[in-house]
């Protein structure tokens, strides 16, 4: 029976190295590095469709494997039933560690506590898992920090500080599923309630409340097909548009595409101010153009990083590195949390953020 299964995994890894369409890389590190070879880390990413999820991916396989783990990376082209069946394989295959982006936060409850009466350990990767006791750990980014710098660069871009306004503008929010869209919203909105209060940000829609303009699942058609209805609803006969809060890239790009539509991007009709998050090629080369004017940087170099600490220190048996152990409650617990610090670029200074620190070359950005 053994050699019956050893045949069968050898020819499943012949066919996964040769797979180019496949969604699962499945790796082996180099054993005799710090006496880790023998041990599986399995991370679970959401989709291939989006560019950081394949980054974030593959820092963290070459970083795992750096330390000499083996690395079950799988991609669950945003299918919830798919992303469990592939975390209960993890679990089933051996894994001892389990690095999770989750697709709905609240959907993994069950087969983490499959994790936890295996003793598999779990750290959720930059979206916080929901409503269980079994996750031991979160690595991201600070993700209220997010909002509020995409806040503050408008508050700046406008001169809100200076008195300047009122100026007419449109809220995006996030995917509802997803735990860290709530905060960006709220620190975006720490920064920009106090002037749409006052008159000095003026949401012509009168969409802005977090329910209202949510976008399920960060589609691009979505935001462009409201962008498109806020446009032909409230932005006839003229009426100028100065700013669109958008927390992601996804999002910023299908704005983008229903600005184009409606004209946008010309002296009499420019681009109004446009954030974003995640600095994908596209959102780049849209700043670069002047259609989109900010997004925020978050550097998976890092995060990777962090959690390969994290892995490490698990798996020697100590409590793995946090510095928040307040702000992240997943409705069961409050989950030890490491926060990276975001940072935003623009098209002055994206060369040195992105291209100086070779996270992209002069020609991914052509």
């Amino acid at each position: 029976m053994k050699k019956v299964f050893a045949t069968i995994l050898a020819a499943a890894l012949t066919l996964g190295m040769f797979g180019c369409g496949s969604k699962t890389a499945s790796t082996t590190g180099d054993a005799g590095k710090s006496g880790s070879g023998d041990k599986l880390i399995g991370v679970a990413m959401p989709t291939q469709s989006l560019q950081r999820w394949n980054q974030d991916g593959d820092n963290m396989k070459k970083q795992l494997e750096a330390k000499g783990y083996k690395v079950e990376l799988q991609f669950a082209n945003n299918e919830v039933n798919t992303q469990v069946q592939q975390v209960q394989n993890m679990i089933t295959k051996g894994c001892k560690v389990l690095v999770i982006a989750a697709i709905d936060g609240s959907a993994l409850t069950n087969v983490l506590k499959t994790a936890a009466d295996n003793k598999v350990k779990v750290i959720a990767y930059d979206r916080l898992i929901m409503k269980t006791p079994n996750v031991d750990y979160y690595a991201s980014f600070d993700n209220f920090k997010v909002g509020v710098t995409q806040g503050q660069y408008i508050e700046t871009k406008l001169g809100l500080k200076d008195g300047k306004g009122p100026f007419n503008m449109e809220v995006f929010g996030g995917s509802p599923d997803d735990n860290n869209a709530t905060f960006f919203y709220n620190g975006a909105m720490s920064i920009l309630k106090p002037y749409i209060d006052n008159g000095k940000l003026n949401v012509v829609s009168g969409q802005k409340d977090f329910n209202t303009v949510a976008i399920m699942s960060w589609k691009s058609e979505t935001a462009q097909a409201r962008m498109d209805n806020l446009v032909t609803a409230n932005y006839a006969g003229g009426k100028k548009l100065d700013v669109v809060l958008s927390p992601n890239d996804s999002l910023a790009i299908g704005i983008v595409a229903s600005l184009k539509n409606h004209g946008y991007g010309t002296a009499d009709k420019p681009y109004p101010v446009l954030t974003g998050q995640d600095c994908d090629k596209p959102n780049v080369k849209a700043m670069i153009a002047g259609q989109q004017s900010m997004s925020i940087f978050k550097d998976t170099r890092t995060l990777a990083s962090k959690v390969v600490e994290m892995v490490d220190a698990i798996l020697q048996g100590k409590e793995a590195p946090t510095n928040d152990t307040k702000t992240y409650n997943n409705d069961v617990k409050v989950v030890p949390s490491f926060l990276c610090d975001p940072v935003y670029a623009d098209a002055t200074n994206y060369k040195k953020i992105l291209i100086d620190s070779g996270y992209y070359t002069e020609a991914d950005l052509k």
